[in-house]
């Protein structure tokens, strides 16, 4: 059996796997117009800025869910112990559009639906590395 894939943290992602590994979730922002962009590129998509200098940025982890789906099926190795599991779209409150797919932690038989609002979670998936996913929250 496969150990799951890692993240490869690069110069670009480094500072949001840092953070992910002390359970902060943090998002690109771009340092011409403030905008949150994830994930980042050469160019900022809202300013169009060519120099955007992006600065991971802690968030809430609070957002709704747009979209998911129940993976069934292990088209990577390592996940095959994992099936099934459900995949949230979030839409974080930060900013409109701004989406995160993610694991969702309560299990695959849990009733969601769109518009369910989410809160961020971490799974410990080595030591020192931990990848971002939600939990199902109380609406308020």
């Amino acid at each position: 059996m496969s150990a799951r894939p890692l993240p490869v943290p690069d110069e670009t992602s480094a500072p949001f796997w840092e953070a992910a590994a002390r359970h902060v979730l943090t998002v690109a922002r771009c340092s011409v117009c403030a905008a949150f962009t994830a994930p980042p590129d050469q160019v900022c998509p809202h300013c169009h800025s060519t120099e955007p200098a992006f600065v991971f940025t802690p968030v809430s982890g609070r957002g709704s869910v747009r979209s998911w789906t129940v993976v069934r099926q292990s088209f990577l190795p390592g996940f095959a112990a994992d099936v099934p599991f459900v995949l949230v779209d979030v839409e974080l409150v930060e900013q409109a559009e701004l989406r995160l797919i993610g694991r969702l932690l309560d299990g695959p038989d849990v009733a969601v639906r769109v518009g369910d609002p989410v809160t961020a979670a971490f799974e410990d998936v080595a030591p020192g590395v931990a990848v971002p996913a939600f939990r199902l929250a109380v609406a308020p």
